[in-house]
C-alpha cells in the first residue's frame, strides 16, 4: 500500500477522538520545531486561532471489538498500519511545509497492549532523537499496557491521555467488553503522581462519549467533576456519539446529541473556571440540561431569588455567576470600580454580554433600559427569543449608544 492511501485512511480512522486539544510545553533550544519559543499553544488560541496538529493511527487494525467504533474487529474496512519511520517523515515534511506544527499519535490495539506501546514508543523516540523533532507530541496511552511502558512514552512526549471512553462501568462493560475503568484510571493515576517538567509536562486529558448509553447528564458530569479532582486532568472532552455500526445494543437515532454536547462543554468550564459544582447545576431531581438556554443561564433562573446583583458592589464570586459575565469580565469590573461607578456603557466596553446580563444584574441600583422582568419564566422566553433573533442584540447596542 502507498504511504498516501495509508494516511488517507489513518487520518481518516482517527477523526472520532476529541481528545487531541493542548497546550505547549518547553522543550531544549534550537530543535526542529520547537514551539515554546514561538508561543505557539496547540488548541484554539486567545484571538480563536485553530493551531494545527497532524492527528492519525499508528494503526486502524483492533483486537478489540468495541461496538461504537468503526474500527472494531468484527468491521470489515480496509485496515492499514504505518511504520515509525514513515510516521516520522510524514510528520517532518508537513512541518516543513508549515502544514502542522505538532503530533497527535493514537493506534488500535494490535496484537496486545505492550506491542501497541513498543511501537508508539518506538516511532516517537525515533521523531525525538533521530529526526530530532523538538515539536508538540501528543500521545494515547494504551490501557493494560505496563508501567514500565508508561513511564517511558510520558518522558517521550508533552501530553498523554487515557480515554474513559464511557461515563459508567456498566455501560463500557456493555459496549466495549475487552476494557474496562481500572485500566484507565492506573494510567491517570500513574500521570498525576509522575507528572513534572520532563514527563508528561503539558498534563493528560480524557474523553468520553455521550449518548451511546443512558447515564443522564448529571452522571455524566458527577465522573467528570470526580476526575478533575482524583487525578488533574487539564480536560475532559465530549464526544457526541456517532452511529457508525449496527448493533442491538446501540442507541437507533441518526443525528449525533451535538447540543448536548455543547451543554457539557459549557458546564465542564462552570466547574473548572467559575467555581461551581456539579449540584449546583444538576441534580437527581433536575439531571439533564435545559437544552434551549446554557447551564449558567438554566442556574440563574432557578435562582432568580438571589438577583439582581449590584455591579458596584457584589462579590467576585457573586460576579461570576451572572449570566453574560466571564472570568475577564469579571476581573475588569472588580479593577475598574476602585476608580470609578460602572455603568451599563462601561459594562459593554468591558466586555459584558449584556443581552444576558441585563435580567439579573443593576448599576447604581438601575436595570437595563426596560429590563426589569420580575418573573423567570418571562425572562427565559425573552432569551431565547434573543438567542434566535440576533438583529434584535444590534438594535439593543444601538440604543446603548444612542
Amino acid at each position: 500500500m502507498e504511504l498516501k492511501e495509508k494516511l488517507q485512511i489513518l487520518a481518516d480512522s482517527a477523526k472520532y477522538d476529541a481528545s487531541c486539544s493542548s497546550s505547549g510545553s518547553k522543550r531544549k533550544e534550537g530543535s526542529i520545531g520547537s514551539t515554546a519559543y514561538a508561543g505557539i499553544c496547540h488548541s484554539f488560541s486567545a484571538d480563536g486561532r485553530c493551531i494545527s496538529l497532524l492527528k492519525i493511527l499508528m494503526t486502524n487494525c483492533c483486537i478489540f471489538d468495541c461496538k461504537y467504533c468503526l474500527n472494531r474487529r468484527s468491521n470489515n474496512i480496509k485496515r492499514a498500519i504505518f511504520t515509525p519511520d514513515e510516521v516520522c517523515q510524514i510528520t517532518i515534511n508537513f512541518y516543513r511545509r508549515n502544514y502542522i506544527e505538532g503530533l497527535f499519535l493514537s493506534s488500535g490495539i494490535i496484537k496486545s497492549p505492550d506491542y501497541t506501546m513498543n511501537l508508539l514508543i518506538e516511532t516517537i523516540s525515533r521523531l525525538r532523537h533521530v529526526y530530532h523533532f523538538g515539536g508538540y507530541i501528543h500521545a494515547k496511552a494504551i490501557p493494560g499496557a505496563s508501567e514500565y511502558l508508561l513511564k517511558k512514552l510520558g518522558s517521550l512526549v508533552d501530553r498523554l491521555s487515557a480515554n474513559i471512553e464511557l461515563p459508567t462501568e456498566s455501560g463500557l462493560k456493555l459496549l466495549a467488553p475487552d476494557k474496562n475503568t481500572r485500566d484507565v484510571s492506573k494510567i491517570m493515576q500513574y500521570v498525576k503522581n509522575n507528572k513534572s517538567k520532563n514527563y508528561v509536562p503539558a498534563g493528560q486529558s480524557t474523553q468520553m462519549i455521550i449518548g451511546a448509553t443512558k447515564e443522564s447528564d448529571y452522571e455524566i458530569m458527577q465522573k467528570s467533576s470526580q476526575m478533575y479532582q482524583n487525578y488533574a486532568l487539564k480536560r475532559v472532552f465530549y464526544s457526541a456519539y456517532i452511529p457508525v455500526n449496527q448493533d442491538k445494543f446501540l442507541p437507533s437515532f441518526t443525528i449525533p446529541p451535538l447540543t448536548r454536547e455543547h451543554r457539557l462543554y459549557q458546564a465542564d468550564w462552570l466547574l473548572r473556571y467559575y467555581h461551581f459544582k456539579v449540584d449546583d447545576i444538576l441534580s437527581p431531581d433536575n439531571p439533564n440540561f435545559n437544552l434551549l438556554v446554557d447551564p449558567k443561564i438554566d442556574w440563574a433562573l432557578r435562582h432568580f431569588d438571589l438577583f439582581p446583583k449590584e455591579i458596584n458592589t457584589c462579590s467576585y464570586l457573586d460576579l461570576l455567576k451572572i449570566p453574560g459575565i466571564g472570568v475577564t469580565s469579571a476581573k475588569r469590573i472588580i479593577k475598574s470600580r476602585q476608580y470609578f461607578q460602572i455603568n451599563f456603557k462601561d459594562l459593554a466596553k468591558m466586555g459584558v454580554v449584556l443581552k444576558r446580563a441585563k435580567y439579573f444584574i443593576t448599576c447604581n441600583g438601575k436595570y437595563f433600559i426596560d429590563a426589569k422582568i420580575i418573573n423567570a419564566q418571562l425572562v427565559e422566553k425573552s432569551l431565547i427569543l434573543e438567542e434566535t433573533k440576533p438583529n434584535l442584540v444590534k438594535k439593543e447596542q444601538l440604543s446603548l449608544f444612542s
